[in-house]
């Protein structure tokens, strides 16, 4: 992390720094300490997107939070905790392990109950950006013809290419869980499950119908590509996927569900706009075939896994299927998909869904 150019973490319309600190492995809460001394010190002066209420008391304000990150507003034997309620002048309760319920913060001036407010949001952001993905936005690609064609072509590439380096059937995707991915989620309670659920249902009725005509979008499987530079050291190829009658109205849709999701929260952003593909060949699944990509960075507890993996030349798959077609498909819903989860037909089980027709 650079000291010019710190990481910036935006809460309630404003934008706060992290204070760069010696990165270290995590190592579940005993490092809690360290990630609030590299939280910066926030605003005093009152802010309106917070609900304050007056009491008898003083004031009182609540936060809304999943039970697995209680611990880290907690921390270790309770310290930061009280280091937060002592620099606000604040009181902390928070519902007990295991519990769903609402953070409550109590002071006898408004500014301190804010200040509590916004450093336990900037700590919650900060742990919950270190949690794994557990779901993700999706269109599923596993109709018949797709997948037929699919297995055809990893026949194809197996038949000309396979004394290329790195290449075997480790490697291919399971076409059962061919999909579209549109945004990576952590939903760490059965609140966001719904809130997600909601939130794609707003979507739908405010511009995804208009998008889609209230029918299916129809779509073309087709061509290969590869995702880093070098063609002769390939970890990931996929099938790029575009509409069929050459219109722009599939990367429109799948753009405004980000750019909404992004705005909510439930989505941390990190591009602008949804890279269209669907993953056909991953080194990853070498040694783990339930592997996902670059989106296993983390454990449950925050630990980082490294996963060394060995590239493939692609050289002459690019050469020989450049324009392989996958098929054809109609596009009808969006699912809210669970990772390392299998449905009875066993693609990824999804917890919510719309549908366009």
């Amino acid at each position: 992390m650079e000291v010019l150019r710190p990481q910036l973490i935006k809460i309630g319309g404003r934008v706060y720094r992290k204070n760069p600190i010696q990165e270290q492995t995590y190592q579940h809460e005993e490092e809690d300490d360290d990630y609030y001394q590299g939280l910066v010190e926030c605003a005093e002066e009152p802010c309106e997107t917070y609900e304050v209420v007056q009491t008898p008391q003083g004031f009182r304000c609540t936060v809304k939070a999943p039970s697995l990150l209680y611990k880290h507003i907690v921390g270790k034997r309770g310290d930061t905790r009280k280091k937060l309620e002592v620099e606000t002048k604040t009181s902390i309760s928070i519902p007990k392990p295991g519990q769903e319920g609402e953070i409550v913060i109590t002071g006898q001036h408004r500014s301190g109950v804010v200040s509590a407010r916004t450093r336990i949001d900037v700590l919650l952001l900060t742990f919950r950006r270190k949690q794994p993905f557990t779901h993700f936005l999706a269109f599923f690609l596993n109709e018949a013809e797709v997948q037929e064609r699919f297995l055809k072509f990893q026949e194809e590439v197996l038949e000309k290419c396979s004394m290329d380096h790195g290449v075997d059937s480790s490697i291919f995707q399971n076409p059962k869980k061919l999909h579209l991915t549109i945004g990576m989620l952590v939903l760490l309670s059965e609140q966001e499950i719904q809130q997600t659920c909601e939130m794609l249902q707003q979507c739908k009725e405010e511009f995804i119908d208009d998008i889609s005509g209230g029918k299916p979008l129809e779509v073309e499987m087709s061509g290969i590509e590869y995702m880093n530079d070098d063609p002769g050291m390939v970890d990931v190829l996929y099938a790029k996927v575009h509409m069929k009658d050459g219109s722009n109205r599939l990367q429109e849709l799948v753009d405004r569900v980000l750019e909404r999701f992004q705005a909510s929260g439930l989505i941390v952003k990190e591009w602008n706009s949804v890279k269209l593909h669907a993953t056909v060949m991953n080194t990853l699944f070498r040694k783990d075939p339930n592997a996902e990509g670059r989106y296993n960075l983390y454990t449950a507890d925050g630990k980082y896994i490294f996963k060394e993996r060995e590239s493939f030349d692609g050289r002459n798959i690019l050469k020989l299927f450049e324009n392989f077609s996958f098929g054809t498909l109609k596009l009808n819903s969006i699912h809210i998909s669970q990772r390392f989860t299998v449905d009875s037909f066993g693609n990824y089980a999804s917890c919510g869904q719309i549908d366009f027709s």
